[in-house]
């Protein structure tokens, strides 16, 4: 669009149209009114029928769904109800058959217990036969409704489930089983508070489970059942599927309810019964059997009024959508007419002749509009003229701000380009700043152990051509060093002018949680040795001051040196623990403090500790006590450099000698001027 320029003119014979010469005609004023009139019409019972369908879609889902709860709670209250009738008939036998189990076996006990044996199953025409077991699992007495009684038969059951588990959990519940195909049984075992009381065994006949299974009607075709823990059928008012052995485990709500979500009444979604039809369910657990009992209505039986008042909303509905349309009919036809005056109106405008005025007197918004039209009429007449100056006008102001647009976004893209570069500079100068430091020192002590070498030659009186060729090699090897001393020393320079330049804007240090950046060097430490070392096992303590909050600091260099005392601190608990042995427990504590304008950290191990010799030179560059190939001996010092010329704090260490080892390190809560510059180690 840059430089383009829009010309009007006006001259044009009075009356004629903006349209081309290959334009369609305008269709006539009564094509349009019957398009119109539908329009309204449809508009009107769209809007009244949406509104009506908005209330009855809502009063449906809300009927539904207040249908669906109240069916719901039904079917839960029968089914908790069913559940407590039965574990209470099931906590009734346990606590008679307690009674049995008071007193320790003795030799003339047995008539008196065969007696009270006796007298419990007239007591509890449930139980069926009655075996008590001494302590040491030899049946001492069985006493049944279907068999004659026996007395000291020695049958062992110290391996039977049914003693084991009650000398162990002091009640056996036993799976359910089945006599003469018929009638399900249950075996019941209860121990004595003592251990020499021994346990009583009953047969308890569960056919009340089936009575109260057959009582429970929901609706016309409603039905309950009891599954056990493993999914398995024990109790329907069909007999015969329970005969079955049918396992219910498949169904939904069965899977549901054993996974632990049937206390509530909540309806378990997409539930079918064993005939596959969709139902309706609640769930309710026995206690203190593992058995569920469930509660289901089929959906079509659940839901048959909903759908009945469905049907009267979707009549009532009907009904409303034609009394709209003859509504919309009506009051089409009083608005119709002012349009078409209105349209007729606005073409004549259209088509060149401002002059025109429409006459519209409703009093309403249709007037207003008529008025808006021939004011702009007015206007047109009295702007055409200047309009192409105005079209160039806005054309130049177009085209220019285009050009500062792009103008814009090179500046953009230069300093993009520019902060990309200081943070890549920052990270190739950390990178190169470590085996910088380690050539530097490392070409000190080298020109050192020379100097030693050449005193410790001339000290021997080596003469003749020995002496020629160490004086030699000795020359050669300063100037080596020399030179690698100067290079080290102009790339260190660069390295530094690199960071001081890149650091600038670049945000590398900030304020930070102290307490965080403790606990996260606390954790990469531990599990970075855990990953290394199997067997690595130490107890980690944590005492952080709340108070101790946020630090202006350099975080990742604080993190190095973090993890450098706490990696210390776990080879030192190890290497004690090797020592002393199995009997040694290694810890490590981390610790914060507030100070006030300053935040303390402390790294406590109780490992070897640190001799009055080594605690002198610890903090020199290349001093180790670590065998070789196991450490540089620059941790510390640069630990120290960090923590005192990086930051302007300082780092102190107590320690006793197979006792523990102590680092105290304290930081400003604000980096001094000079290292905020850039100043590093």
């Amino acid at each position: 669009m840059c430089g383009m320029t829009i010309s009007l003119h006006r001259d044009m014979p009075e009356g004629r149209t903006f349209a081309g010469a290959g334009a369609k005609p305008r269709a006539p004023s009564g094509s349009i009114r019957g398009r119109l009139f539908t329009k309204y019409v449809a508009l009107f019972v769209v809007v009244v029928g949406i509104a009506l369908l908005c209330n009855g879609v809502f009063e449906a889902i809300l009927y539904y769904r207040q249908h669906k709860a109240a069916l719901i709670r039904i079917q839960h209250h029968q089914a908790v109800a069913a559940a407590a009738r039965i574990g209470h008939f099931v906590k009734e036998i346990e606590g008679q058959l307690g009674w049995t189990v008071q007193l320790p076996w003795s030799a003339g006990s047995i008539e008196q217990r065969r007696f009270d044996a006796l007298r419990l199953l007239r007591q509890i025409p449930a139980i069926t036969e009655l075996a008590q077991v001494d302590s040491s699992g030899k049946e001492r007495l069985r006493v049944s409704r279907l068999a004659e009684d026996v007395l000291d038969s020695g049958l062992d059951l110290s391996n039977d489930p049914k003693f084991t588990e009650a000398m162990a959990h002091k009640v056996y519940f036993g799976p359910v089983y089945f006599r003469r195909e018929s009638e399900p049984y249950m075996t019941l075992a209860v121990a004595g508070s003592r251990k020499d009381a021994g346990v009583s065994i009953a047969e308890v006949n569960l056919k009340l489970i089936w009575d109260v299974i057959s009582q429970i009607k929901v609706g016309q075709h409603g039905q309950a059942y009891v599954v056990d823990a493993q999914g398995r059928l024990i109790a329907h008012p069909d007999i015969s599927l329970v005969l079955r052995n049918i396992d219910m485990s498949k169904l939904p709500q069965v899977q549901a309810a054993l996974a632990g979500n049937a206390d509530g009444d909540e309806n378990f979604e997409g539930a079918k019964n064993i005939q596959g039809r969709q139902v309706l369910t609640a769930a309710a657990p026995v206690s203190p059997l593992p058995w569920i009992m469930f509660v289901e209505l089929p959906v079509e039986e659940a839901y048959a009024s909903l759908y009945t008042a469905l049907g009267r909303l979707a009549a009532v509905l009907l009904a409303a959508l034609v009394f709209a349309m003859l509504a919309g009919m009506f009051l089409a036809r009083r608005m119709v007419g002012p349009i078409q005056v209105l349209r007729a109106g606005a073409e004549r405008i259209g088509g060149g002749d401002f002059s025109q005025r429409i006459a519209i007197g409703t009093g309403d918004e249709l007037e207003g509009l008529a008025n808006q039209f021939n004011d702009m009429g007015a206007r047109l007449q009295e702007s055409y003229a200047d309009l192409e100056n105005k079209v160039e006008l806005r054309t130049r102001e177009l085209s220019q701000s285009l050009q500062d647009l792009h103008a814009a976004q090179d500046r953009l893209i230069q300093t993009e380009k520019l902060a990309s570069l200081g943070q890549l500079t920052a990270g190739i100068a950390h990178e190169i700043k470590n085996p910088l430091n380690f050539v530097n020192n490392f070409s000190a002590v080298s020109s050192e152990l020379v100097e030693e070498l050449t005193d410790a030659v001339k000290a021997a009186h080596v003469d003749g051509k020995m002496r020629e060729e160490i004086d030699e090699l000795t020359a050669m090897l300063k100037g080596n060093l020399e030179k690698i001393v100067q290079h080290g020393r102009r790339a260190d320079s660069i390295v530094k002018n690199m960071l001081l330049h890149s650091r600038e804007g670049s945000g590398e240090h900030r304020a930070a949680d102290i307490n965080a950046i403790v606990e996260e060097s606390l954790n990469l430490a531990y599990h970075g040795a855990r990953a290394e070392r199997p067997g690595f096992n130490v107890t980690l303590e944590r005492a952080y001051d709340p108070a101790a909050g946020t630090v202006d600091l350099y975080p990742q260099e604080i993190t190095r040196v973090l993890l450098n005392l706490i990696s210390n601190g776990f080879y030192a608990s190890g290497k004690r623990k090797a020592r002393v042995g199995d009997g040694f427990e290694s810890t490590l504590r981390a610790s914060t403090k507030n100070l006030g304008d300053q935040v303390e950290i402390r790294i406590r191990d109780n490992g070897t500790g640190i001799p009055k010799d080594v605690r002198e030179k610890m903090f020199n560059p290349f001093f180790t006590t670590k065998p070789a190939g196991e450490g540089t001996g620059l941790g510390l010092s640069m630990s120290h450099d960090i923590v005192v010329k990086q930051h302007g704090g300082r780092i102190d260490v107590e320690t006793e000698p197979d006792a523990f080892t102590e680092f105290i390190i304290t930081l400003p809560r604000t980096l001094p001027a000079q290292t905020d510059t850039g100043g590093r180690p």
